[in-house]
This record gives structure tokens, sequence and C-alpha cells, in this order.
């Protein structure tokens, strides 16, 4: 079963205060350790960056991370990113993964939870971690965190079925509320702690306190 994997990092960091993926982590761009773990699992990487700054992305990207991806331009909304990426992998793919550009410390054991679980038969698998903060509703009183988790990435698709949940042009801040939509199995998976998305400048300190070197 082929599996490639597309990095999602069009994003223009707003929280961040600039382009988080191109932040420095440990002599690399925060998205060449994303695109670096991917190849160390995948078959093939396509990497979806901002249009106005592919030729950034292009020029930085190190030899170390195993050679250069295929690079694309986003879209509007993430979704649109998704489906430009998903454009770019082979018919040939029987497995995709989605993955943000912006979490780099995501690990091969997290990948391989997550394409055992397609080739096992799901279409699509999330990996979570549970909630372990008190939530309290805007609403008032407090959420039960034990039916909650939260969602992490790389997810991962059956590759007709993650075509399929895009053909309509929906939107969603993830790919499995797509494939949900359309009736497809969605099968959860322990996620990793460790694998913190970078949103905030605060957040790219806890990753380099985490990381000891590059991927």
């Amino acid at each position: 079963m082929s599996v490639w994997c597309v990095v999602v990092a069009a994003g223009s960091g707003q929280r961040f205060g600039g382009a988080k993926q191109m932040a420095e982590l440990h002599g690399l761009r925060v998205v060449d350790w994303s695109i670096a773990a991917a190849r160390a699992i995948c078959d093939g990487v396509v990497l979806v960056g901002p249009a106005d700054g592919l030729a950034e992305l292009e020029a930085g990207f190190p030899c170390t991370a195993g050679g250069m991806p295929t690079v694309v331009p986003g879209g509007a909304t993430r979704a649109a990113s998704v489906r430009a990426g998903l454009a770019a992998v082979p018919g040939s793919a029987t497995v995709v993964l989605v993955h943000d550009g912006a979490r780099p410390l995501a690990d091969a054991a997290l990948f391989s939870r997550v394409i055992a679980a397609v080739r096992a038969g799901a279409d699509a698998v999330v990996p979570v971690v549970p909630v372990v903060d008190t939530i309290r509703s805007l609403d008032g009183g407090v959420v039960d965190r034990s039916r909650l988790v939260a969602v992490q990435t790389p997810q991962g698709f059956r590759a007709e079925v993650l075509r399929a949940a895009h053909r309509g042009g929906g939107e969603a801040t993830d790919d499995a509320t797509l494939v949900e939509a359309i009736g497809g199995k969605v099968v959860l998976v322990d996620g990793d702690r460790r694998n913190l998305k970078i949103t905030e400048p605060d957040d790219l300190v806890v990753a380099r306190a985490l990381s000891g070197g590059p991927a």
C-alpha cells in the first residue's frame, strides 16, 4: 500500500506573529522537522505552502531532511490547502496522511500507528490525547472532560475516501470531519503529548525544550 503525506504549512501564523512554520528549531525550520518525520515513514511528501512564500520554502529546504518534496501553493482555507496538496498526490497512493507543518515533534511511532489503523480498515484515523484540564462552558457549568479528547495530526485516510470527502469543496478544521460527513468510519488512536502544535511563541520555547536536536 503506497503511503503519501500532505504537509500543510500555508498559514499566516497570526497568533504566532509571523510564519511559524519558518521559525528556527535547533538549526532547522519548524516545517523541516515535520517533513523529515513524514519522509521517514511515507513513500512521498507533498508540502503545501503560502502562495507568496513558495520560493523561500524551496530555497531553504535542507538536504538533511531527505530531499526536496513536491511543493504546491495553498488556498484561502485549510481545507482548500489540503485539496491543493491532495491534487498533487499520485493516483496510485492508497493511504494519504495529512499533517500540520507546525507539529514538528510527531515521531515515527505515531505515524506508524495511524498508518496501521488505516490498513486495518478505517476510512479515517485521528490521533488523540485525553483532556486533562477542567473545562467550563461559556454558557456556564463544567463540561465532562472524560467525554473529550484533543485532536492531533498526522491524520490518516484511505485515499479514495479522502478524495471523495473533499470533492464537494466542504470546509472543516480537520479532514476527518469531512470524511465523517459522507458516512466514513473514523477510528481514534493514541496521540502523543509531545506532539504539540506551534501556535504562539511560547509553544516554540516548549518545543525547543522537548527536542534535543534535528529529527
